[in-house]
């Protein structure tokens, strides 16, 4: 097996850096992912590894776990060897000892060993620092292992190392802003193969074919499921069946992930035909207006709230231009009236998750202790990311507006919003759909960077492609 990993002392220094974070405070226990079967046993979804536990350990294999202990500063991978069969049916590996040495671990055990070290730790009033579980196998380990039930799992999940790992994680290093370089140029070649190759009468899911095809042949694969869809007013749909008729638009959400597991997300909306129609070309606009105005924003020192708020201002000074919405937009945005149109929110974290570290829990990742979450205003209850910029952060720009029937129905019915949605337009807009335009960028000291080959994106160079 060929292993991808960055230099033996990166994962090194990162646990380093982790146990002087975190302080002389007990164990630290990472578990990795095992195979997870689909519909029988030996029949598995595609293994993929726990991203904390690569980024600290850098192993992409099953059946791992690590401690670190923050008092002596022991560092222990547990595993166990490959028996014969293994061998016979999935080929060989190197031992655990020569995989944990690569990373720079020089003690290993067997896997089962691993409560052990959790029942001394406890047994001397010692904390047990773990990580939300989103695995079903290890939650049920945890509850082995600790001596409790699944539900009270959570009871154990250690605040402070979650806050010390994304503290650490979130800041970029050169080395994985490449990688990500690389993640995004692919996924640039993914919309590429997807936009010349759409055309009327085709099925959607020969689009989801081509993005396939471009992962795979540059050695990588879908960071997350493909959003390729004729009906963009549906942000995260997994269907594909439709087929595309001139006249209609589609929206393309599509990321590549690299074998070090770093990733892109990149949107694009274009028409199935050669040409935007002008009501697609008018709102066209006004969502790469509004994108353009929030990337001239980034920087560090700047929330990132505020600029989905600007963001949200230029969607309704457009929506107002194009008679869908009247009224002041600075107060139809401080209503929550936008929202009609913008359901979610402005962007996210990137890294080696499409929502970097979400795992370890959204109001950790996208907010801090001064900055929480909005958990049930319409709109910023989606924002995924509030927090103050710095350098080093990736993250995405997605505006959109998305027209759904069903919301347009039921505000209507209670009358919501009258003074800044003009419904009797908005009614004959029903069957439009959705536009999203979606980049990547690294914040950097002074403002921001594009990641990635450039993939272009204005109605020019959108319909010259379709040419």
């Amino acid at each position: 097996m060929n292993f991808h990993l960055f230099e033996k002392q990166v994962y090194t220094d990162r646990r380093q850096v982790l146990k002087h974070k975190i302080g002389s405070d007990g164990i630290i226990l990472l578990l990795g992912n095992e195979d997870s079967s689909m519909n029988y046993k030996d029949n598995c979804y595609p293994f993929r590894q726990d991203s904390s536990f690569l980024y600290y350990f850098g192993l992409d294999v099953q059946m791992l776990a690590a401690v670190i202990d923050t008092d002596t500063g022991e560092e222990v991978i547990f595993g166990n060897e490959l028996s014969i069969d293994d061998i016979v049916w999935t080929g060989t590996l190197p031992t655990v000892s020569e995989m944990a040495s690569m990373v720079g671990i020089a003690q290993t055990k067997p896997y089962d060993q691993v409560i052990h070290y959790i029942h001394k730790a406890l047994a001397a009033g010692r904390p047990v620092h773990i990580l939300p579980p989103y695995r079903p196998e290890n939650k049920i380990k945890l509850a082995a292992w600790l001596n409790t039930s699944l539900d009270d799992v959570a009871d154990y999940v250690s605040a402070k190392l979650i806050k010390t790992i994304i503290s650490q994680r979130v800041i970029k290093m050169p080395l994985e802003i490449a990688e990500m370089e690389k993640a995004v140029s692919i996924s640039v070649d993914m919309e590429l193969a997807v936009i010349q190759h759409t055309r009327p009468g085709i099925k959607e899911y020969e689009l989801v074919a081509k993005a396939h095809e471009v992962a795979i042949a540059n050695n990588a694969h879908l960071g997350y499921p493909a959003i390729i869809t004729t009906y963009g007013q549906t942000l995260h749909t997994h269907y594909y069946g439709n087929t595309l008729q001139e006249g209609r638009m589609v929206l393309s959400d599509i990321g590549a992930e690299n074998d070090l597991h770093y990733g892109g997300d990149l949107t694009r909306t274009f028409p199935v035909g050669k040409h935007f129609t002008t009501r697609q070309s008018e709102l066209y606009e006004v969502v790469l207006n509004a994108m353009n105005h929030a990337i001239g924003l980034l920087k560090p020192g700047l929330r990132y709230k505020n600029i989905h708020l600007e963001a949200c201002q230029k969607l309704a000074e457009g929506l107002k231009q194009v008679n869908l919405m009247k009224g002041d937009p600075a107060d139809a945005v401080e209503a929550g009236a936008h929202t009609m149109f913008f359901q979610c929110g402005l962007g996210h974290m990137l890294g080696m998750d499409t929502h970097d570290m979400e795992d370890l829990g959204e109001p950790y990742v996208g907010y801090t202790d001064t900055l929480k979450k909005e958990t049930s205003v319409f709109g910023l209850k989606s924002l995924r990311l509030g927090r103050e910029l710095e350098a080093g952060f990736v993250l995405t720009v997605e505006p959109g507006i998305y027209i759904i029937p069903e919301l347009i129905d039921r505000w209507q019915a209670e009358n919501k919003f009258t003074e800044f949605i003009n419904y009797d337009v908005l009614n004959t807009y029903r069957d439009f759909g959705g536009i999203r335009i979606e980049d990547n960028f690294l914040i950097t000291d002074t403002g921001s960077k594009v990641l990635g080959k450039y993939l272009p994106k204005t109605l020019k160079e959108i319909e010259a492609m379709k040419g």
